[in-house]
């Protein structure tokens, strides 16, 4: 070797210049850019078609409304219409009280929903995530969920008020079970759906199932995970009706009753109005962050 090589050798090579570091780092900035760009682009289409769905709902429940009264000639003593809900809530005498007392029942029965649809969509998570641990247990519970799905709740309420009594945990039990069976059979379908390839690329380096599971079944999950979380969203608004009707009282589903005898059909109509709106509000909000979020992850094509 001569010494103009080992000179060479030992002389540490030049950093690169500004310029080429810059242009190599733009691919990079463009690529952020470009997911930037896309995930609003596809929050705006998500709010649109939400919107746009809304809005179509809204229209056709109003003409089914109308029409049913119109088409079985109901008597305006006992059916109630658009206007006449409108004027119950914003042109009566009473009009600030109704408001009140609606809305006010209207937050506790959204409150217990939050209970029903939280007890009821972690409970259907970690039962899916057994079933994807083991076959066995799968095979074994999946019926017996299947059968008691099958029974009607309001046949099961007694035996549950005789469990858990008439308080918060009948509500949890009652509204978590709405929402439980059909959240379960859809996130435990969506863990299945994950490639074969990439698991059997953890199994070749020495992964668990616990691996799988953790790495490639719940990433590739989201989508039926929201699709239940979408479901689970008028599941658990219908739950706590049904939990202060049979069990708790209080809320909307408890005052329907006490509306009924003295009745106060104006009040009813009102009420049945107002849980649909929230149920669809909040149905359309999931579907936002859905799009949202599966377009972030790049599974814009499974929504």
């Amino acid at each position: 070797m001569t010494a103009e090589a080992g000179v060479a050798a030992r002389t540490p090579s030049a950093p690169p210049a500004p310029g080429r570091r810059a242009a190599a780092q733009a691919p990079r900035s463009d690529v952020s850019a470009d997911v930037r760009r896309e995930t609003r682009r596809a929050a705006l289409r998500a709010v649109g078609r939400s919107l746009t769905t809304f809005l179509l709902t809204i229209l056709a429940l109003l003409v089914i409304w109308v029409g049913s009264i119109w088409a079985f000639t109901l008597t305006p003593y006992v059916a109630k219409g658009p206007i006449d809900v409108w004027n119950f809530l914003f042109t009566t005498p009473n009009a600030e009280a109704n408001r009140a007392q609606l809305f006010g029942q209207l937050g506790v029965t959204l409150g217990h929903s939050v209970v029903g649809f939280a007890s009821g969509l972690v409970a259907a998570l970690v039962v899916a995530m057994v079933f994807q641990l083991s076959r066995g247990v799968e095979h074994a519970l999946m019926p017996l969920a299947m059968l008691l799905r099958s029974v009607p709740l309001v046949a099961m309420a007694p035996v549950i008020i005789m469990i858990f009594g008439r308080d918060f945990s009948s509500i949890a039990v009652i509204g978590g079970i709405v929402v439980l069976f059909p959240a379960l059979v859809t996130i435990a379908f969506g863990l299945k759906s994950a490639s074969p390839q990439m698991n059997d690329l953890i199994a070749v380096y020495g992964g668990t199932s616990w691996t799988k599971l953790r790495k490639v079944a719940l990433p590739s999950c989201l989508p039926e995970f929201f699709a239940a979380v979408r479901i689970s969203v008028p599941g658990a608004i219908t739950g706590a009706l049904l939990a202060e009707w049979l069990a708790v009282g209080g809320g909307i589903g408890g005052a329907v009753g006490g509306y009924m005898t003295g009745a106060q059909f104006s009040a009813v109509w009102t009420a049945v109005v107002l849980v649909t709106g929230a149920a669809l509000i909040l149905y359309n909000i999931v579907q936002i962050l859905e799009s949202f979020v599966l377009t972030r992850m790049g599974m814009a094509n499974r929504i």
